[in-house]
């Protein structure tokens, strides 16, 4: 019975692709070769995999399993053991998001331990859940009668992690106990909600982009249609007699506007990063061109007006997300790891729907920068919030209360291969340069298809292309807009100097070749054959960046940036002092090597200013030093510091030595 149930699944996991692709033609352009067909060779990202799998993921199963109720809660929800619920209400995310990384894990290294440990915790959760589908230990262990009322208190938000994490376990395993649990919770949602039953104003948006991924697996209609109709209920006033209402500034989740008619980014980051995820998966699945139209509107006023150099968003940590236009300020910047997450999903599904590599060049800020400096370099320490200057009070922690962030950038990174290759009938996309191994269907036929680099170090890179028979097809490589002189989309930031359009030295097996561009893309159409190599060079120059005048916090300063990494000066590197750091515009900047604990990496040494206050404190004297910067994302893992981003460029008034 099992086997037979399994082959079902798989039977609509079938048709459904080819449903979803036959929907896709009139508004996505491509699709995402998925993590499970990648396998990741690269220098730097193959290490933090490892790590995440080794040292990441043990932290939060000793943290989820241990030192914190949250299986606990699930034990008890199960009938094995006694007690109370401990905790906060939203705690059961964090078990659903840690399975949800354990599984990418499993796929990319598996571990028959790892997986029992994970089985242990899937049992635990059927246990816990109710007989009509209904699972929610916050609820079920205290206020059973009063389920379903209050639209604030996450049990959807939970449950659209469960989903996340049951597609992403059966898809590594093939085992489908969790993802029955899901399909339970999910119909017993969609018995109670919907057309012509209650409605929902879903407080965390989370559920939308579950439902998608859980509609992909199954092929149940019902789940697209449910996604799409709690996008649908937003902005209506429909939340009466619910706690919702009390909260006087709806426009924290989101919910002033109907999604179709949003033109401007408010309120709480992360449930806006998934609720437009989710609105674009929607879309791509039914051609829906509202969604389109609000989103690109949503997005440049995000990118334009209201993100930081690092890919960071939501610079208030009052509503945990966005305040007014251009105020984004460095020390007291909140940015949590989790909308960096956030902005990764969100720009990975608004470049499958057009096509257009500004949008990867967000998702590689973002996931370079924002996102990955939320972890530190050992695996097993985290930052909830991402400053852009400190002075010295930031540091990472073993934990948090509200613990989102530690699995999120696990599954983040375990997940990896979700972002680098895309495909369509007639072409291959390369969208991130990580080495890895791959076959991407193309043309009729499974193409083989292997990538080196050593990037975001160095910009030498080559594909290997095996098409097991020759075949026209295009090769589709994106420029990152830094190559082209553009810093970010919309010139928020933009480099001090353009320069000129470099030579990318393109060969396809050692000859110069004739390619166009489109949309920020590279694209060499061609018969090829079995044995084909493309190199390429992305010049690595080291580049000056400045903000536009509205934002304050950055007037006369200026940021590093070398490839895709912004830079930071710590005090670890500059005497334990950064603040009185000067970097005038005639400084030359030069790359060096230098090694963070275990971490390899480029750095920017220059001759900078540096301001000394007598002991006095009446006088202040400028000399000439050598000062170090490194990669943002390495900061404060050799203990706490000052740090800057952005460095003031001028001094008035001061006598230099």
């Amino acid at each position: 019975m099992k086997k037979m149930k399994r082959n079902l699944v798989l039977t609509g996991m079938v048709v459904g692709f080819v449903t979803q692709l036959s929907a896709q033609r009139s508004l996505q352009q491509y699709q995402n070769v998925s993590f499970s067909q990648v396998k990741i060779t690269d220098d730097f990202w193959k290490p933090k995999m490892e790590k995440v799998t080794l040292v990441t993921i043990p932290v939060c199963i000793d943290q989820t399993e241990v030192k914190t109720p949250r299986i606990h809660n699930f034990e008890i929800a199960a009938g094995k053991k006694k007690g109370k619920f401990q905790g906060i209400f939203y705690d059961d995310s964090d078990v659903y998001k840690a399975l949800e990384a354990i599984a990418y894990s499993l796929k990319n290294h598996p571990d028959p331990a790892l997986e029992k440990k994970a089985d242990e915790w899937i049992e635990l959760i059927e246990g816990a859940q109710m007989p009509d589908g209904y699972i929610d230990t916050y609820y079920s262990l205290q206020f059973p009668d009063k389920r379903w009322t209050d639209m604030s208190m996450h049990e959807d938000y939970n449950g659209g992690h469960l989903i996340e994490a049951a597609v992403a376990y059966y898809a590594a395993t093939g085992k489908r106990k969790l993802l029955d649990v899901a399909i339970r919770f999910a119909n017993h949602f969609n018995s109670l909600f919907g057309p012509g039953k209650r409605d929902w104003v879903t407080g965390h948006q989370e559920l939308e982009l579950a439902l998608v991924k859980l509609y992909k697996v199954t092929n149940q209609e019902k789940y697209l249609k449910l996604a799409d109709w709690l996008l649908s209920e937003r902005g209506h006033k429909k939340a009466v007699g619910y706690t919702w209402t009390d909260w006087k500034d709806t426009a924290y989740a989101q919910d002033v506007k109907p999604v179709k008619e949003q033109k401007e980014i408010t309120g709480h980051a992360v449930r806006a990063m998934y609720m437009y995820t989710g609105a674009a998966d929607v879309a791509a699945l039914t051609g829906d061109e509202g969604y389109m139209h609000a989103m690109k509107d949503v997005w440049e006023d995000v990118v334009y007006r209201n993100m930081y150099i690092t890919g960071g968003i939501g610079s208030s940590g009052g509503n945990e997300g966005f305040s007014i236009d251009y105020d984004l300020p460095n020390e007291n910047a909140y940015c949590e790891t989790c909308a960096s997450v956030g902005m990764v999903l969100w720009n990975q599904r608004m470049g499958m729907l057009t096509g257009e590599s500004k949008y990867v060049d967000v998702l590689e800020k973002s996931l370079y920068n924002g996102a990955l400096d939320g972890i530190s370099l050992a695996g097993d320490k985290f930052f909830y919030g991402n400053v852009l200057a400190s002075m010295g009070r930031q540091s990472r922690r073993d934990w948090f209360g509200t613990a989102c962030c530690p699995a999120n950038i696990a599954r983040l990174i375990e997940s990896l291969g979700n972002y680098i290759y895309g495909y369509d009938e007639k072409n291959i996309w390369v969208n991130l340069f990580v080495g890895s191994q791959t076959r991407i269907p193309v043309a009729g036929q499974e193409v083989g298809f292997s990538q080196q680099s050593e990037y975001p170090w160095d910009g030498r890179i080559s594909f290997n292309l095996d098409p097991d028979k020759k075949a026209g097809f295009g090769l589709r490589i994106r420029i990152p807009g830094w190559v082209e002189g553009t810093a970010v989309p919309g010139n928020l930031y933009r480099f001090e100097k353009n320069g000129i359009a470099p030579d990318l030295n393109l060969l396809v097996n050692g000859k110069k070749v004739a390619y166009t561009m489109d949309r920020g893309y590279l694209v060499i159409n061609r018969i090829w054959e079995k044995g084909d190599k493309v190199s390429f060079d992305l010049p690595m120059d080291i580049k000056r960046v400045i903000s536009r005048p509205e934002v304050k916090s950055n007037i006369e300063r200026v940021a590093i940036q070398r490839g895709p990494l912004i830079y930071c000066v710590e005090g670890t590197d500059n005497t334990g002092k950064v603040v009185n750091i000067v970097l005038p515009a005639s400084a030359k900047l030069t790359a060096g090597k230098k090694t963070v604990l275990s971490e390899k990496v480029v750095s920017v040494q220059a001759e900078a200013t540096v301001l000394k206050v007598s002991a006095s404190g009446d006088n202040v004297q400028a000399e000439k030093r050598q000062i170090t910067a490194v990669p943002y994302y390495v900061w404060n893992n050799r203990g706490a510091g000052q740090m800057l981003v952005w460095l003031p460029q001028r001094i008035l008034d001061v006598k230099i030595n």
